[in-house]
């Protein structure tokens, strides 16, 4: 047998084992999911309610926070929600009472409903209090803010000064973004037969704020009528490119999507207190636009007190008696300098 047969016999027996092995892994690879999923148990118990992620305390339930699954007999309890015993809609607008991670089960201790006892409380963002407003029928948006939106809060008030005119009226925007708790005694929405929501008029409405602002609302009901602006949803995401552009906020780093989340959450459920104005000026060309000062009269009886200066009355005396003077007010201390001095 010459050489040129042997190599050809070596080569025919290294494609021989080279096929061999790769015919034995397709086949050992083709079976082995078959194996692993037949060797995979499954669950057969009743179905029952779980969250679909995580549920922090205070969290209203929403349909898209639970959903069933299967779970095995051994592990059921009796304060499990099963499917058929438990209608989904009566959990709509619940509040978390103790926090529920994603794929646990949902109890029925772990829920309060709308009427409960310490509802209002578990509802409460932490570090939050509830203050309750007055409102009339044309300052509560005639009846359609109901419990979960947001409003601004509008103060409209008259200001008087040390003149004998008209008063200055004006209203101001003293706090934005504040979620609605409750009108009246009710922490749900009412609907009819049919589905719908019903509108009733309140005169009192429950809101959520920080301590501070809640402070800020107390002396505001003392100055004026308080009235409610409805926002909608899509103001979110303005005032989430406010606050970065104000740098109240930090941006987290890119490519994390749950501390995204968790920033637009807080933006969602965090007050923000304001300063916008209108006066009766930038309404009617008849109205002020700043506090009337005192008249000549009231001038020449007394200087003003210091507690209560008014703009319109720094100077008027000195002017009358020694011409003109520049006023100064820093604060409660007013300075007057009269033109021309000192040459």
């Amino acid at each position: 047998m010459n050489s040129r047969k042997l190599m050809l016999m070596a080569g025919a027996l290294v494609f021989a084992l080279i096929s061999a092995m790769l015919a034995r892994n397709l086949v050992g690879g083709g079976t082995a999911p078959a194996a692993q999923a037949a060797a995979t148990p499954q669950v057969t118990g009743p179905e029952v309610l779980v969250a679909t992620r995580a549920l922090p305390a205070g969290t209203i339930i929403t349909p898209d926070a639970f959903r069933y699954q299967p779970w095995p007999n051994e592990l059921v309890q009796e304060a499990y929600f099963l499917r058929g015993t438990t209608d989904q809609q009566t959990l709509n607008g619940t509040v978390v009472r103790f926090p529920i991670t994603a794929g646990q089960p949902i109890t029925q201790g772990a829920l309060v409903k709308p009427g409960d006892r310490g509802f209002l409380a578990a509802a409460l963002a932490p570090g939050m209090r509830a203050v309750t407003i007055s409102v009339s029928m044309a300052s509560g948006v005639a009846g359609f803010v109901f419990p979960g939106d947001r409003v601004d809060l509008l103060l409209t008030q008259t200001v008087s000064g040390g003149g004998d005119g008209d008063p200055l009226r004006a209203t101001e925007t003293i706090v934005r973004n504040l979620r609605v708790l409750a009108t009246d005694q009710k922490t749900d929405k009412s609907v009819d037969e049919a589905g719908k929501t019903v509108v009733t008029a309140f005169s009192n409405v429950t809101i959520e704020a920080t301590p501070k602002i809640s402070e800020k609302i107390a002396v505001a009901q003392t100055l004026g009528s308080l009235s409610l602006s409805l926002r909608p949803i899509a103001d979110d995401r303005m005032e989430l490119e406010r606050q970065i552009a104000a740098g109240e906020i930090s941006v987290p780093e890119k490519g994390d999507p749950k501390a995204e989340k968790q920033m637009m959450l807080q933006i969602a459920a965090r007050p923000v207190e304001t300063d916008t104005l209108t006066t009766g000026a930038e309404v009617s060309r008849f109205a002020r636009a700043s506090v009337p000062g005192k008249s000549e009269a009231a001038a020449s009886a007394g200087p003003a007190t210091p507690a209560q200066p008014t703009p319109a009355s720094f100077g008027q005396a000195a002017t009358r008696a020694r011409g003109p003077v520049i006023t100064i007010a820093r604060g409660q201390t007013v300075t007057e300098t009269p033109v021309g001095e000192g040459k």
